[in-house]
C-alpha cells in the first residue's frame, strides 16, 4: 500500500499526461485560422482534419486500454508520449492538407493509450475515497493543456510562424518524461502500476470487449459522453475562428482570450469532482442533483451567438465547456467505480473511443453547417438541444451498482 503522499505524486504525474496529450493536439486548433488559409483548407475540410484525428483516437483507444491492462502505465505512457511527440514535431513540415491528415491520424493512434493508461493509474495508485478527486483532476489536466496551447502557440506564431509554434509545442513531451520517471522510480510504485494488485483482482475473470461495450452500466455512461462531448470538440476546434469570424480577433490574439475556458474546464471539473466525494447518499446511487446541474452548464453553449462582444462569448463557453467536464468527471468516475478493477483501462478506452465517435459524426457537419450558414449560430444551438435527451436517459436510467457479468450475457 502507498502512502498518501506518494500516491498523489503519481496521480499528477499522470494528470500531466493528458495535459501533454491535449496540448499537442489542441496546437492545430489554435493555429486553425492561419493554417487553413495558408493551405486553402475550407470549413468542411477542416472539420475532416478534426474527424481524422477522432477516428484514429476511436480505434486507438480501446486497443490502447487492453495494451496498458498487459504492459502497465509506467512503461505504457512513456512509449506512447515520445511517439506522439514525434508525429506533433512533423506537423512542423507539412507541405499541404494530404499529409496533415495523415499526420493527423497518426497522433490520434499514437495518444491512443494515454486515458486508458492514466485510468488505470488512478485506480491502482489512489484509495476509494480520493478517486472522484483523482478523475476530477484527470480532466482537469487535459483542460490545462488547452490553456497553455492558446498563448504559448500564439506567442510561438507571432515571433517565428506557425511552423516553428507547432515545433515549439511539440517539446512538451520531453518535459515530461523526467517527471514520470521520478514519480514512478519507487520499487513499490512499479510493482503497483505493472502488476494487478491483489490476488483477488489478479484471479477475477476479464470481461471481453464487447461485455464491457454493451453492460448497462456501460452504455448509460457512453450515452451521457455522447451528450457533451461534441461541446467540447467544437469549442477546443473552432473557437479560434469563432473569435476571428465573429469578432475579427488578429491570429496573434486568440491566446488572451482562448486560456479562459479551460481554465473553467478544470475549475469546474475539479469542484464537482470534489463535492461528488463529500455528498452524502445511498451506497451506490450517482450524484444525479450534480449530474443535472453540471449538464445545465452545457446547454448554454446554446447563448453563444447571443454575445454581444469577445469576453461575453468567452463567458458562455467557459461555462458551457465547464459543464461538459463536470459531465465527464461525475459520468466517468461513477463508471469505473463499477466496473471489474482489473479491466478498467479498457474501460476508460471505451469511454475515450465514445468521445471520439461522437467528434468523427459532429466534426464535419459542424463544418458543412458553418460552410453552408456562414456563421456559428446553428451549430451553436444544435449543440443546446442535443445535450437534453442524453442527460435525461443518465438521470433515469439504475443500472446494476456493480458489474455483473449475467447483465453483461444478456444485453
Amino acid at each position: 500500500m502507498l502512502s498518501r503522499r506518494v500516491a498523489w505524486s503519481v496521480a499528477l504525474a499522470a494528470v500531466l499526461t493528458m495535459t501533454v496529450s491535449i496540448f499537442d493536439r489542441q496546437t492545430l486548433a489554435v493555429l486553425a485560422p492561419s493554417v487553413t488559409k495558408a493551405m486553402g483548407i475550407s470549413e468542411s475540410a477542416y472539420g475532416w482534419l478534426t474527424a481524422s484525428f477522432s477516428a484514429a483516437y476511436l480505434l486507438a483507444t480501446p486497443l490502447g486500454g487492453l495494451w496498458i491492462d498487459r504492459v502497465g502505465a509506467r512503461r505504457g505512457l512513456v512509449y506512447s508520449v515520445l511517439a506522439w511527440s514525434m508525429v506533433a514535431a512533423l506537423h512542423a513540415v507539412v507541405p499541404g492538407f494530404a499529409l496533415l491528415f495523415a499526420l493527423r491520424i497518426a497522433l490520434g493512434l499514437a495518444e491512443g493509450p494515454s486515458f486508458p493508461g492514466v485510468a488505470q493509474t488512478m485506480l491502482r495508485v489512489l484509495p476509494p475515497a480520493d478517486r472522484s478527486r483523482g478523475f476530477g483532476l484527470v480532466f482537469a489536466g487535459s483542460s490545462i493543456g488547452s490553456m497553455i496551447a492558446p498563448p504559448l502557440a500564439s506567442l510561438l506564431f507571432r515571433l517565428a510562424g506557425w511552423r516553428v509554434a507547432f515545433l515549439g509545442t511539440a517539446c512538451a513531451g520531453l518535459i515530461w518524461l523526467p517527471l514520470w520517471l521520478a514519480a514512478t522510480r519507487r520499487p513499490a510504485v512499479a510493482a503497483q502500476l505493472d502488476v494487478v494488485p491483489g490476488p483477488a483482482v489478479a484471479s477475477e475473470p476479464r470481461p471481453t470487449f464487447r461485455e464491457l461495450a454493451t453492460h448497462p452500466i456501460m452504455v448509460r455512461a457512453l450515452i451521457a459522453i455522447a451528450a457533451v462531448a461534441p461541446i467540447v470538440g467544437f469549442l477546443l476546434s473552432w473557437g479560434a475562428k469563432v473569435l476571428v469570424q465573429r469578432f475579427q480577433i488578429a491570429q496573434g490574439d486568440v491566446g488572451a482570450y482562448l486560456w479562459v475556458p479551460p481554465v473553467a474546464y478544470d475549475v469546474i471539473a475539479v469542484l464537482f469532482g470534489d463535492l461528488a466525494a463529500r455528498w452524502r447518499r445511498a451506497p451506490g446511487a450517482p450524484p444525479r442533483a450534480l449530474f443535472a446541474v453540471a449538464a445545465l452548464f452545457g446547454v448554454a453553449i446554446a447563448l453563444l451567438p447571443h454575445a454581444g462582444t469577445p469576453w461575453e462569448a468567452i463567458a458562455v463557453m467557459s461555462l458551457a465547456i465547464g459543464g461538459a467536464g463536470a459531465t465527464y468527471t461525475l459520468v466517468v468516475a461513477d463508471m469505473l467505480g463499477r466496473m471489474p478493477p482489473a479491466s478498467v483501462s479498457s474501460a476508460g478506452g471505451i469511454i475515450a473511443g465514445a468521445q471520439s465517435l461522437a467528434l468523427i459524426v459532429s466534426s464535419p457537419l459542424i463544418g458543412r453547417a458553418v460552410d453552408h450558414f456562414g456563421n456559428y449560430e446553428v451549430v451553436a444551438h444544435t449543440l443546446g438541444a442535443w445535450v437534453v435527451p442524453g442527460a435525461l436517459v443518465w438521470w433515469w436510467w439504475r443500472p446494476a451498482e456493480r458489474w455483473s457479468a449475467r447483465a453483461a450475457s444478456s444485453t
